[in-house]
């Protein structure tokens, strides 16, 4: 059974704005899902339906195998957690602690249980050092370790991450990518995640689905997607450097395997120079 899936989803904004048009989806367990598209294309919008804070006007979105509805939208809310992309908009209690504590008290959780979930949600994210603090006096990637440490605690299998990467430098970029990965093996979570940096899509991912317009234009592997640059080019993102670079040797002579992160580029260039030796 699929844990998520969206079938011909439709959704107008007052004024006649489409945000998304017959747009289809789907995520099964432990899979990591890149949406990617330029700004405007309609991945918030999308994001929003998957929990039902936002309503379809026409099509809708399955949560294993069940439609959403007013009567079980809160037991959705348990099962896809969603971190948007300002964690300003999620983070109001006075500490950290409280904040992550915020969640499963919400879903009536003795308070055994909540402070449990606290601290494995405090060590997950390596922010136990953050719980007394005040969170709007924290930095940007501190906030946003705490907006997704709060919905962790609240132990969804489907974790939604709205542009995660935003504001981050780059060793938080690289701790998030870390711990992104972690989550579908070690803990069975899928993660479905949006993102403008392209070179990281490789690194998080399994599938990709791009969208603009308010529409799925393509969709597929890491390898199908970065092997169509005329898809990518069209909807205004472009090929990450990795394999726009192999790419190109290829098309000049040399022979080298097609590579897509650092790691399967560094053995590629190094396997290709030991056969020209």
């Amino acid at each position: 059974m699929l844990l998520l899936e969206a079938r011909d989803l439709t959704h107008i904004y007052r004024g006649d704005v489409h945000a998304l048009e017959s747009v289809s989806f789907v995520a099964e367990r432990k899979s990591r899902i890149a949406v990617i598209g330029p700004n405007g294309a309609g991945k918030s919008t999308l994001f929003k339906h998957f929990n039902g804070i936002l309503k379809p006007t026409s099509g809708e979105v399955l949560v294993r195998g069940e439609p959403i509805t007013k009567e079980n939208v809160r037991e959705v809310r348990k099962f896809v957690g969603i971190v948007f992309q300002n964690p300003d908009d999620q983070i109001f209690s006075p500490t950290v602690e409280q904040d992550i504590a915020f969640g499963p008290i919400n879903l009536g959780l003795d308070e055994t249980t909540v402070a449990h979930r606290v601290e494995e949600a405090l060590r997950l994210l390596g922010i136990e050092d953050l719980r007394e603090r005040v969170p709007h006096h924290l930095s940007g990637g501190e906030k946003k370790r705490v907006a997704i440490a709060g919905i962790l605690a609240m132990e969804p299998q489907v974790l939604v991450l709205d542009e995660p990467t935003a504001g981050l430098d780059p060793r938080g970029v690289a701790d998030l990518v870390a711990f992104v990965n972690r989550l579908p093996e070690e803990y069975g979570m899928t993660v479905v995640f949006s993102t403008h940096h392209l070179d990281l899509v490789a690194e998080m991912a399994d599938y990709i689905y791009v969208m603009d317009q308010g529409r799925v234009v393509g969709s597929g592997t890491v390898g199908e997607v970065f092997a169509r640059p005329e898809l990518l080019i069209r909807t205004g993102l472009d090929v990450p450097p990795i394999p726009k670079l192999i790419r190109s040797l290829r098309e000049n002579g040399v022979a080298i395997e097609m590579a897509y992160t650092y790691e399967d580029a560094k053995r590629s260039f190094l396997e290709a120079y030991a056969r020209r030796r």
